[in-house]
């Protein structure tokens, strides 16, 4: 397959926006550290936050390494417009099949932390009594016997 320097260039508006949304996930990460750092210091509840210290710093370390694939991407694909750009299309096209599978991995790394973002607030909704996670069938059903 001959890639052109514009197949490589495809990747970037994606990256962009993948990037982008990574760091937005650090932010309110980080916003959540800070909460949890106050209500640790406060002696709120320490057995409980356990739990949730040790999930965030799980998850902030998923967080590093998809926004290091998402580099490693962004500087693959740069490398091979380089590389098409040189003539050298045999490393034009190992340096694209490596930025892709960066990519790949980066978004796999990304479905895991949205898993234990879920997990997460299902632990901080655990201790709310009387709000059981009813299924869809059963919440339909409620709607219609209060009438």
């Amino acid at each position: 397959m001959n890639i052109t320097i514009n197949t490589p260039a495809l990747l970037f508006p994606a990256i962009s926006l993948v990037m982008l949304a990574y760091t937005n996930r650090f932010l309110a990460l980080a916003s959540v550290v800070r909460n949890l750092h106050d209500r640790y210091k406060n002696n709120d509840q320490k057995n409980v936050l356990h739990g949730q210290i040790k999930n965030l710093r799980y998850r902030l370390k998923l967080i590093k390494n998809m926004q290091a694939f998402g580099v490693i991407t962004f500087l693959g694909s740069i490398l091979s417009m380089y590389c098409i750009y040189i003539n050298a299309m045999v490393f034009a096209d190992i340096t694209f099949a490596l930025s892709l599978i960066s990519f790949v991995i980066s978004l796999l790394l990304s479905f895991w932390e949205i898993q234990l973002s879920n997990k997460a607030l299902e632990l901080e909704l655990s201790d709310m009594e009387g709000l059981e996670d009813p299924t869809v069938l059963d919440y339909i059903k409620s709607k219609f016997d209060k009438e």
